[in-house]
């Protein structure tokens, strides 16, 4: 059963129940005040809730205590749809566009009321765009894998509302103590003492009293006017360089990426209640990677974690999936040797004992060069050897990289396809100049295909994993007969593309750990069925995110 929501205008929701087929059984109109009872009501019978925008009527449920078990984003489905290699002759990819395909609706995230349903114009009917979507997933050549795509994906929207609305433990104190410790006390109007410190080593070394370390281009000239023979203020070029001004300035750029990026304005800003709220963009990369607009989740740094601790009588559950992408590209490519080397916990030792190199680090670089398309160093060194070793997982990257040097297109293993490249490098009508440049830009593209297909499926994984450790968590905290809200259980708090962070009850923090576990496996199967590929995690139960590595 679906339920399919919308709102007519302001105050307003529209929603139409509909049978497994889409077609309609029963329409109600409800003030927006009464929809939250009337979706808790409806969610005891599991529909899949049909919505444009998961951001955008998520939020609003949530404030109300009501989660939701599952739901289909109509933007998200569409994009996919729209893209799909495999959905390219049916009848809504050769449709023009409409606003299906506008960017999703946003509802501002410091905005404290409960209900924001009004848009400028309202959205179409979403029981129509579903029944067009359907039509298409089966019009097309995978039908299968693209409904898990458009289901994954939706799930991960919920995921993504369910982390913002709960927010990753956080301790202002302690990350205050963090900031002293490490850039020295705060200074109203002006750098933090130790930063200062070094801004005078740093104009004492260069002889110059006046340059900035903060403006690329005054410093640059500054070292230059030194002798030092650099074309950049990068980290790589000043550690190539003799000078006494290279420790200095190389210890104030990390302690001003910190105090610029997680330092006191950014705590003030994005920590409150005891919680960091970051905006995470479910897919926001072309991968089907998720991006952040908002807080840096995605780059949240090892200085400040010791910050994120569990509330009084809770833990953090932290997990961290080894060696995801390797492994993925085990399952896909079918190569039996990579698979068993991935039978290890630790993938890259696994392929030490395979005999294809002979130690960690050389196996880390050969497989980090395959899925990268290293060609030069250590990667283009052992790139050979992983060839001989395994074939058929060299052979699919290869294959992906020439499709995309070729200018076409690609796809992950549920179907998400990457933009078509450029292929002025085999046209015999360009120039000489442009042919050679256009080879440049395909090689480059090459890379760019050959990396889309491991790691836009390594993202499918993730998806899967977080879905089923959703339910999973959700059941270990009572299930549906339980009344308490998603809070006051185990729950996801933190994602990083192939880690998670678990706020849990201390009681409940093994079992939590268990159903991390389990939850890895279980993506492994959805995605690649049989396949012999192991998707091991480490998980630590731990009272500080430091302390999880």
């Amino acid at each position: 059963m679906y339920v399919a929501v919308s709102s007519p205008g302001p105050g307003l929701v529209d929603a139409a129940v509909l049978d497994a087929d889409g077609g309609e059984l029963e329409r109600v109109h409800l003030a927006s005040d009464e929809f939250p009872a009337w979706a808790a009501e409806r969610e005891r019978e599991h529909p899949r809730w049909v919505w444009a925008d998961t951001k955008r009527w998520y939020p609003l449920l949530l404030r109300a205590g009501v989660r939701v078990e599952r739901c289909l984003d109509l933007r998200m489905c569409r994009l996919i749809l729209r893209t799909a290699a495999a959905a390219a002759g049916t009848g809504l990819a050769r449709a023009p566009r409409d606003r299906w395909d506008d960017p999703a609706h946003t509802v501002p995230a410091a905005s404290d009321a409960l209900f924001e349903l009004a848009e400028p114009e309202p959205d179409g009917d979403p029981a129509e765009e579903l029944r067009r979507q359907r039509a298409a997933i089966a019009e097309s050549a995978a039908p299968g894998r693209l409904t898990l795509l458009t289901a994954a994906d939706s799930v991960g929207a919920l995921v993504a509302v369910e982390l913002e609305h709960a927010g990753l433990p956080w301790d202002a104190e302690r990350h205050d103590r963090i900031l002293v410790e490490l850039l020295g006390e705060r200074v109203p109007g002006g750098r933090p003492a130790r930063m200062e410190a070094l801004v005078a080593e740093i104009r004492a070394a260069l002889d110059d009293p006046d340059v900035n370390p903060d403006s690329a281009s005054t410093l640059l000239k500054s070292l230059q006017r030194a002798g030092l023979r650099v074309g950049s203020t990068s980290k790589w070029e000043l550690r190539e360089h003799d000078h006494p001004v290279v420790q200095p300035l190389l210890a104030y750029k990390r302690l001003a990426r910190l105090y610029t990026a997680n330092g006191w304005a950014w705590l003030g800003e994005w920590v409150r209640g005891g919680r960091f709220r970051p905006v995470y963009v479910p897919a926001g990369v072309v991968t089907g990677r998720w991006a952040s607009d908002g807080g840096g989740a995605l780059q949240l740094p090892k200085q400040v974690r010791a910050a994120v601790v569990p509330d009084p009588g809770w833990k953090l559950v932290v997990a961290d999936a080894a060696q995801l992408e390797p492994r993925v590209l085990a399952a896909m490519s079918g190569d039996a040797a990579m698979a068993r080397a991935g039978r290890a916990h630790d993938l890259y030792q696994g392929l030490v004992e395979t005999g294809a190199v002979e130690t960690r680090e050389q196996a880390k670089y050969g497989m980090l060069g395959a899925i990268y398309g290293g060609t030069t160093g250590e990667s283009g060194r052992m790139r050979p050897r992983m060839e001989r070793a395994f074939p058929r997982a060299m052979a699919f990257v290869e294959s992906a990289a020439r499709a995309g040097e070729a200018g076409e297109v690609v796809s992950t293993w549920l179907g998400r396809t990457s933009p078509p490249g450029r292929d002025a490098a085999y046209d015999e009508t360009r120039s000489y100049d442009e042919r050679a440049r256009a080879r440049s830009d395909g090689r480059a593209w090459g890379r760019f295909t050959r990396n889309f297909v491991v790691q836009g499926t390594a993202a499918e994984w993730a998806l899967c994993w977080m879905g089923a450790l959703r339910r999973m968590l959700w059941e270990l905290g009572g299930g549906d007969a339980d009344p308490r809200p998603l809070t006051e259980r185990p729950h996801l708090v933190f994602f990083l593309h192939d880690e998670l962070i678990v706020h849990a009850p201390a009681e409940l923090a093994d079992a939590a750990a268990d159903a991390l576990r389990a939850a890895a496996a279980e993506a492994g199967r959805i995605l690649f069925g049989s396949a012999p590929v192991e998707f091991p995690v480490t998980v630590a139960v731990v009272d500080s995110y430091a302390d999880a590595k």
